[in-house]
């Protein structure tokens, strides 16, 4: 491996490689990423039939299942293929965040109220049971609609689907081949938070980046906002277990030399490539419904607390994005338009001005790109850039990366009263169990604020506001 500049290191191609690795990150990121095999994922990734120009990693890497947590990878349609590791477990983890109209002084005597109703409301932690009652049928229909199901059911605005990637679905989702485990896991969690580091966040604007960019988004200083990070829950796990499962059994029938049996993979183009990513997008949409139904809870509660309608303290949705997903996309590669299947685990969108696939409201800007923090530190709200489109396939980071495991993370804590040292910083907290909280303690985490410098000094995205918790709910 070699550095190419400040922020850029090179796996060199060698062996069964068919293309480099790439890895945007400081050189403080570097060393923290000594301690898993993320970078050995970087370069296993670049041995998979199809991938275009590179094998990519973004500053928030970490291992993960086949593909590192924080890796792209873009394949040709015709030659190459699609891998459940390359989206991950969680499909469709992602994050949306809603603007109020609500002052960070306005709402001091109310946050423990407004946290508590939160969490009355949306179910949270492992297991957690739905509120929103629906029979297999109906499922299905969510399989197949996306987030607008939950629009005409009630449960939010029209316009909620014009800011979320893909407008709330993805078309092609087929239920009908999605496992009767997975939908019996499904159907009680829709609308549910779950546990890890899913959370809801009652955040505050403090840094303005970009006047004209926070201004397209109706966004100042001392704003409150609210982040939502959440998936498809169990319903997407057991999707990718699933298929996990399915293509083990065909591998024989396709002669992939692989450095890692996690990247077990088939064409794009072939029946059990197609009938992957239909399923795929089932759990996809399910995940957009799933944070529809949230949203709308949330926008509830501070009805109740504030007395006033969701619509009067003006709580619009600015974006959705995905972080674990696949998508046939069109991008130019050496200079030639192509067709490719663009795998994101752990990685945002990050489309720049004028693309044709983001909202016309965010058209002179770009698309907004949420990075959550975790509890106790920063999230950034950013817009994609041409250069990104560029050298990532429209792709930036999703988070601050893990530096240690839970069980690390709850040792490290050992003794220690997270919740006391957030509130000590002005944060009120509801979880589900403390085991959660002290293994999603800031310190598991790298350094958001070092992530996000990186690439918006790359250039892979810009920063636009940077907000701060002043409550979380986590499961």
């Amino acid at each position: 491996m070699k550095q190419i500049d400040k922020y850029k290191w090179m796996i060199e191609k060698e062996g069964g490689m068919r293309v480099p690795g790439i890895i945007y990150a400081s050189e403080k990121l570097m060393d923290a990423m000594k301690g898993d095999n993320s970078i050995e994922q970087v370069r296993n990734v670049a041995y998979l039939p199809g991938i275009q120009l590179y094998s990519l990693a973004m500053p928030d890497i970490h291992w993960g299942y086949g593909f590192p947590i924080g890796g792209v990878a873009a394949m040709d349609i015709e030659e190459g293929v699609i891998s459940p590791g390359g989206v991950g477990y969680d499909i469709n983890c992602g994050v949306r965040v809603v603007r109020t109209s609500i002052h960070f002084d306005d709402i001091k005597g109310k946050i423990e109220d407004l946290t508590n109703k939160i969490y009355s409301l949306v179910p949270c932690g492992v297991g957690s049971m739905s509120n929103v009652k629906i029979s297999n049928t109906e499922l299905k229909r969510v399989l197949k609609d996306g987030a607008s199901w939950a629009v005409k059911n009630g449960h939010g605005w029209d316009e909620d689907l014009e800011y979320t990637e893909e407008n709330g679905y993805m078309e092609g989702a087929d239920p009908d081949i999605i496992s009767d485990r997975a939908l019996q896991r499904g159907r009680p969690q829709l609308g549910t938070l779950g546990a890890g580091n899913h959370f809801i966040e009652i955040q505050k604007v403090v840094n303005i980046y970009n006047k004209e960019a926070a201004g397209v988004m109706g966004l100042e200083e001392g704003q409150v906002t609210v982040m939502i990070h959440t998936g498809s829950r169990g319903f997407g796990h057991q999707v990718c277990s699933d298929w996990v499962k399915n293509l083990m059994k065909v591998q024989n029938k396709y002669t992939f030399h692989l450095p890692d049996k996690e990247l077990i993979c088939a064409p794009i183009n072939s029946p059990e490539g197609k009938r992957y990513l239909s399923a795929m997008k089932a759990a996809a949409n399910f995940a957009w419904t799933n944070r529809q139904i949230i949203l709308s809870r949330v926008r509830e509660a501070f009805a109740l607390v504030f007395g006033q309608s969701a619509e009067s303290l003006q709580m619009n949705l600015i974006y959705d994005v995905a972080h674990n997903i696949a998508k046939i996309e069109t991008h130019t590669v050496n200079g030639i338009k192509k067709k490719l299947c663009v795998h994101r685990k752990g990685a945002t969108r990050a489309f720049p001005p004028f693309h044709p696939d983001i909202p016309s409201k965010y058209r002179t800007i770009g698309q907004p790109v949420l990075i959550p923090g975790d509890m106790g530190t920063a999230s950034y709200i950013l817009i994609g850039t041409e250069k990104t489109l560029k050298e990532t396939f429209g792709s930036t980071c999703h988070g601050a990366g893990r530096i240690l495991s839970r069980r690390k993370a709850i040792k490290a804590t050992g003794g220690r009263n997270i919740t006391d040292e957030l509130a000590r910083k002005g944060i009120f907290i509801r979880a589900k169990s403390v085991k959660t909280i002290r293994e999603e303690a800031p310190m598991a985490y790298k350094d958001i604020d070092e992530v996000v410098r990186t690439v918006d000094e790359v250039g892979l995205s810009k920063k636009v506001v940077k907000t701060l918790p002043i409550a979380v709910i986590k499961g």
